[in-house]
C-alpha cells in the first residue's frame, strides 16, 4: 500500500478525487440499477453495503432508545450486543476479502484505479482501529449497565460518540468504494474480473 496524502484520508476527504471518477461520470449512480452487468457482483455489493448501512443505524437508533428511556439496560444489551458482534465481524470480514482478493484483482485489471484502491485499503485499517474502539467502549458501556446511573450515562455517552465516529466514516469509505467498484463492474462485467 502507497502512502496516502492527509487530504485522501477517510477522516478528512468529501469523496474520492476527479482522476479517479472517470468511470462513475461514465457510470453514475441512477443508472446502476438499470445495467445489464449490475446483477451479480456488482449487486452483491450493494447489497451487503445495504446490509451494513441498515445495520449501523439500527445500532445508532437503539443507543438512542436507551439514552432517551425507551429501552431500559437489559432490553438493549439483549437487543444490542448480538447485532453489534455481528455488524463488527462481518464488516472485518468483508473488508478482509475486499483487501486480499478483490482489490489486487480490480487494481491489475483497472491499473489506472490502483491508487483508488490503495486509498480504499488505508480506509481499512482507519475503520479497523475504529471497530476496536468502538467494541472497547461497547463492552464498557454494557458493563456499567450494572452500575449506578452516572457510569451508565458517561459508558452511554462514550459509546454513543465511538458509534457516531465509526457510522461516519463507513459512510463515507462506502460511498466512495461503490463510485470506484460499481462502475468498474458495469464496464468490465464479472466474467472478466472474475475470470482474472
Amino acid at each position: 500500500m502507497d502512502a496516502i496524502e492527509d487530504e485522501l484520508k477517510l477522516d478528512a476527504r468529501a469523496g474520492l478525487p476527479d482522476d479517479l471518477r472517470y468511470l462513475v461520470d461514465k457510470y453514475p449512480r441512477e443508472g446502476w440499477t438499470a445495467h445489464r452487468n449490475v446483477h451479480g457482483m456488482a449487486s452483491m455489493w450493494l447489497q451487503r453495503h445495504a446490509m451494513f448501512r441498515d445495520l449501523g443505524g439500527i445500532l445508532t437508533g437503539s443507543i438512542a432508545d436507551y439514552r432517551e428511556g425507551r429501552t431500559d439496560a437489559q432490553g438493549f444489551a439483549q437487543f444490542f450486543a448480538p447485532r453489534l458482534n455481528f455488524f463488527l465481524g462481518q464488516l472485518d470480514g468483508h473488508h478482509n476479502i475486499e483487501d486480499h482478493h478483490y482489490f489486487p484483482i480490480f487494481a491489475r485489471v483497472e491499473a489506472r484505479l490502483k491508487r483508488g484502491f490503495d486509498i480504499l485499503d488505508s480506509d481499512h485499517h482507519m475503520i479497523h482501529d475504529a471497530l476496536e474502539m468502538n467494541a472497547r467502549t461497547a463492552n464498557a458501556f454494557l458493563d456499567a449497565l450494572s452500575g449506578d446511573a452516572d457510569a451508565q450515562r458517561y459508558a452511554a455517552d462514550a459509546y454513543a460518540d465511538q458509534n457516531a465516529r465509526l457510522v461516519a466514516m463507513l459512510a463515507r469509505h462506502l460511498d466512495d468504494e461503490e463510485d470506484l467498484i460499481i462502475p468498474l463492474i458495469l464496464e468490465k462485467g464479472d466474467r472478466e474480473l472474475v475470470g482474472t
